[in-house]
């Protein structure tokens, strides 16, 4: 099968958000599969600007296809249109004047999508928000899937995003919450729905034993027998033996550590978690605030600040491992990965409340606690701190939750049984429609429960109006007019509505009374009305030339 990813940033460089979560499904998708992904040349996702090459790609495993983006994005100008339309009423074509500055920008990216489209059996298009997702989708929605990414912010609420969730077959929602919201806000009419998610490897460090008083349950190999330090191999080192112990030496850290991962961004709630520590250190605490990511954000010169800078993904993990306590401040969340990959390797987590997708993995876990405000901050991570062996049980717990809903092998299930359904269901969805349709045009009206008197049979009333249908042949263009009308009445507005099984069969008595072929459509003319009028009113038919022709 050949499936499409359309994502506005892509590469290995980018970690976090619906990008990183992108990669991770394409590099998982692609030994079964031939993936390709279509995507902009921008990196930063604040002015878009092209800094990888255009063209053709190859990244582990995954084609991907670059296209340069028309323009950049002028911050400023956005902030100041972004202010006006979520604050005064305003036109669609105002909304998609906002789509076009926010950006990414990509005409070549749609065109592409355009024309190719056919070659692809699946298009998967990642987060709601963007120009190729919000355009592209009208490509073939048919064989579409949206990956949402949505969490209620001011944007989702334009009219413009209302059209694009009724538009794709299938939907693959990251949370419970976020499909509640979103089945809640918007008219949802896809074929296919999954909660799907993003799948998580549980870590294992590399060979060395952790901590004892943190950690019980990985203190022992896979054959359930403790390692002795005389069976290691020689390039073991005791001293690199503790959990974390590799990250915390090569960043010069001592003590707890508090970490957060991520873009250091106001919109992911860094200013306010810098706040909020600071008073956590005013009042006596001792950790460390360690920020590893892309830095979008000045930051003050305080001595419990720490920046790590951009980790591969392998140092990432070991700084997750490293940390105390891993904080989520984003209010907005649609899955968070963060807190996903901060339970795999057994770190509990404090997370922002104000997302109930935060929320919601804290208490299904057990594996993580929740702040409203300063004064919870604070104590929530005064206790996380102190008390050790609550944290290794919710390290356990995160490890637990993650081992049942997000190893890889569900998650990909998951994607294959959409795949499935959807090329399996569209033929034989528009193939009943095309039959569905094929009946409604010859389906007449239900006949009337009340007789006809005998006049009107033969084409006279005793008003001097005519019959429905038994006009000599001189009326035959009111007669067929007739058959328009009653045509149209079933066909019309309301033909989606019509039960075409129940109708069929009235219908088969009004076509021998008429004397219409089974076949016949709009504007098709009764080939034997005369006749049968004739034989009803005692007359004997007219010979046409071809029966005489057959006589002779």
């Amino acid at each position: 099968m050949k499936i499409a990813f359309i994502v506005q940033r892509y590469g290995t460089e980018i970690l976090g958000g619906s990008e990183y979560h992108c990669r991770l499904i394409a590099e998982r998708l692609a030994p079964k599969h031939q993936v390709d992904v279509l995507t902009t040349c921008a990196r930063d996702y604040v002015t878009w600007k092209n800094e990888y090459a255009e063209g053709t790609d190859r990244i582990r495993g995954v084609t991907v296809r670059r296209f340069a983006n028309a323009k950049a994005r002028d911050i400023q100008a956005f902030n100041r249109y972004s202010e006006w339309i979520f604050t005064s009423r305003h036109a669609r074509d105002d909304e998609l004047e906002w789509v076009r500055q926010q950006g990414p920008w990509c005409p070549a990216l749609l065109e592409h999508l355009e024309r190719n489209h056919h070659q692809y059996d699946i298009l998967i298009f990642f987060t709601y928000l963007y120009a190729p997702t919000l355009i592209g989708m009208r490509v073939a929605p048919h064989k579409s899937i949206l990956v949402p990414t949505a969490h209620d912010e001011p944007a989702i609420h334009l009219e413009i995003y209302r059209e694009l969730f009724s538009t794709p077959a299938g939907i693959a929602y990251n949370t419970e919450a976020e499909r509640r919201f979103l089945t809640t806000h918007f008219s949802i009419r896809a074929v296919e729905e999954e909660i799907v998610g993003c799948g998580v490897d549980l870590w294992q460090a590399q060979g060395y034993q952790r901590d004892k008083a943190d950690d019980g349950e990985d203190r022992e190999e896979s054959d359930g027998e403790p390692v002795r330090d005389e069976d290691r191999p020689p390039s073991w080192r005791p001293h690199l033996a503790g959990r974390g112990v590799i990250f915390r030496r090569r960043h010069r850290l001592h003590g707890s550590i508090a970490l957060y991962g991520g873009r250091i961004d106001p919109g992911k709630g860094c200013e306010e978690l810098i706040e909020y520590f600071s008073t956590y250190v005013q009042e006596g605490g001792d950790a460390a605030l360690v920020l590893m990511g892309v830095k979008l954000m000045p930051l003050p010169e305080e001595p419990f600040i720490r920046f790590a800078g951009r980790l591969s993904d392998q140092e990432r993990l070991q700084a997750l491992e490293a940390a105390t306590v891993v904080v989520v401040p984003s209010p907005y969340e649609s899955l968070s990965l963060l807190a996903l990959e901060s339970f795999a390797v057994g770190t509990p987590i404090l997370a922002n409340a104000r997302s109930e997708v935060l929320v919601d993995h804290c208490q299904k876990s057990n594996a993580g606690l929740y702040y409203a405000d300063r004064d919870e901050f604070v104590e929530a991570l005064k206790l996380l701190m102190a008390d050790h062996r609550l944290r290794a049980a919710m390290g356990r717990n995160g490890r637990a939750y993650i081992r049942k809903n997000y190893r890889w092998d569900v998650i990909l299930s998951k994607y294959e049984r959409m795949f499935a359904r959807l090329r399996g269901g569209r033929a034989a969805r528009f193939g009943g429609r095309r039959r569905a349709r094929h009946r409604q045009r010859r389906v007449l009206p239900r006949p009337s429960s009340r007789p006809a008197p005998a006049t009107a049979r033969c084409g006279g009333g005793a008003d001097g109006t005519r019959g429905r249908g038994m006009e000599p042949r001189g009326n035959a263009t009111s007669r067929r007019g007739a058959v328009q009308r009653d045509h149209a009445q079933v066909v019309g507005p309301s033909a989606r509505h019509t039960d075409v099984r129940a109708a069929t069969r009235p219908a088969r008595d009004v076509r021998r009374r008429l004397g219409v072929s089974a076949r016949a459509g709009p504007g098709s003319r009764p080939r034997t009305a005369r006749r049968a009028g004739d034989r009803r009113c005692g007359r004997r038919p007219a010979r046409s030339d071809r029966d005489r022709a057959r006589a002779a």
